[in-house]
């Protein structure tokens, strides 16, 4: 099998940018229909309409209803049909973002994905994760083609909750470490191939950069300071933590926040907080040398790693047999890892990763 690498067409990220939102999607259509959150276009909605304006684009707004469901996709396809759409535009968070890229794989059209947080890495994928209409994980759907621009404004980003970019450094976190599981296991990427060692050479970086500047920038973020680490942070949360998923691949750490999702109560919690935690757990199942590196980095900026913190007051090991049997379901990603994995033994590496967890908090 081939060594595959796929990225987004453009990737542009600078304070400002989004005033320029009309020139960009220009230059794919004429005629977009923009989906986006009522609170997002309370924010942004004026901004964007003076500069789809400018730019002679016409738009269509439709509000996300908040689940990136079938049920969603479905409609909002229609949306963009009766209005003659010849672009997607998403703008918002990660599940805006893949409703966007559904709907225009759907419609096929080109996608202009413009986030206005770094929380998750799902802005440069040719993927988007499915839920039931009630929010737990159902599927991954594969696109033939990367979003065409990833427009990210570090002004808007920078201005979001801090907790939003502390969530994306906990799915970046993975990164690396799922790279390298799959590598091990000569594992079949996200890009339908085996993994370049341009993937690893992000995946690696995007760590590295986590480890230099990850707490420095959650600091500056708090001071509402948009610092050179905080640039640093955000391109590590999207595209060189969405460059090295897709490219290098998805193990362990993925797939424990997928079976996470059967415990209601850690809806209430964001995608990569969900990560960061399955990220402990993987390197517990393979007892590797970074797993005190991790939960120290975790610890010092603000990630879960315990079951507590992510809600989960009960986490009897039939609760947790519940998670692990979920996470190692034949469609999903730990089946990457390079040796055999059991719902036991995920059940057991969840409840060491959580001591490990609260022995490390209470220092």
């Amino acid at each position: 099998m081939a060594r595959i690498f796929i990225s987004p067409s453009k990737y542009v990220q600078g304070p400002g940018e989004l005033a320029r939102i009309g020139e960009y999607v220009g230059a794919y259509g004429s005629r977009a229909l923009v989906i986006i959150s009522a609170g997002g276009l309370r924010r942004s909605g004026d901004e964007i309409s003076a500069s789809f304006s400018a730019a002679g684009v016409e738009l269509t707004y439709d509000n996300f209803n908040g689940e990136c469901s079938q049920a969603e996709i479905d409609r909002l396809v229609a949306v963009a049909r009766d209005c003659g759409a010849d672009v997607v535009v998403g703008v918002g968070g990660g599940k805006i973002l893949d409703t966007a890229k559904a709907v225009a794989n759907a419609a096929d059209a080109p996608v202009v994905i413009v986030p206005t947080i770094a929380a998750t890495d799902a802005p440069c994928s040719a993927l988007s994760v499915v839920y039931t209409d009630e929010g737990q994980f159902k599927e991954y759907q594969f696109f033939k083609q990367n979003p065409n621009l990833v427009l990210m404004d570090t002004d808007v980003i920078a201005a979001s909750p801090v907790r939003l970019t502390v969530s994306g450094m906990g799915d970046a976190l993975a990164t690396f470490f799922e790279a390298r599981a799959c590598l091990r296991s000569d594992a079949t990427t996200c890009a339908g191939g085996h993994v370049t060692s341009a993937a690893m050479a992000l995946a690696r970086l995007c760590y590295e950069t986590l480890m230099s500047d990850g707490l420095k920038a959650r600091l500056a973020l708090e001071a509402g300071a948009c610092t050179e680490s905080v640039e640093k942070v955000i391109e590590a949360n999207t595209l060189l933590s969405g460059l090295g998923f897709e490219s290098a691949g998805l193990a362990g750490a993925h797939a424990i926040h997928n079976g996470l999702t059967v415990l209601p109560e850690t809806h209430a919690y964001y995608h990569g907080e969900k990560v960061a935690f399955g990220t402990l757990t993987q390197l517990v199942l393979e007892n590797a040398d970074e797993l005190y590196e991790v939960l120290d980095f975790c610890v010092e900026v603000g990630l879960p790693v315990t079951f507590a913190q992510l809600g989960v007051e009960d986490a009897s090991y039939e609760r947790v047999l519940e998670v692990a049997r979920l996470a190692c379901a034949p469609a999903d990603t730990l089946g990457n890892m390079p040796f055999e994995v059991t719902p036991e033994k995920v059940a057991a590496a969840m409840l060491a990763a959580d001591a490990y967890g609260r022995a490390a908090l209470a220092e």
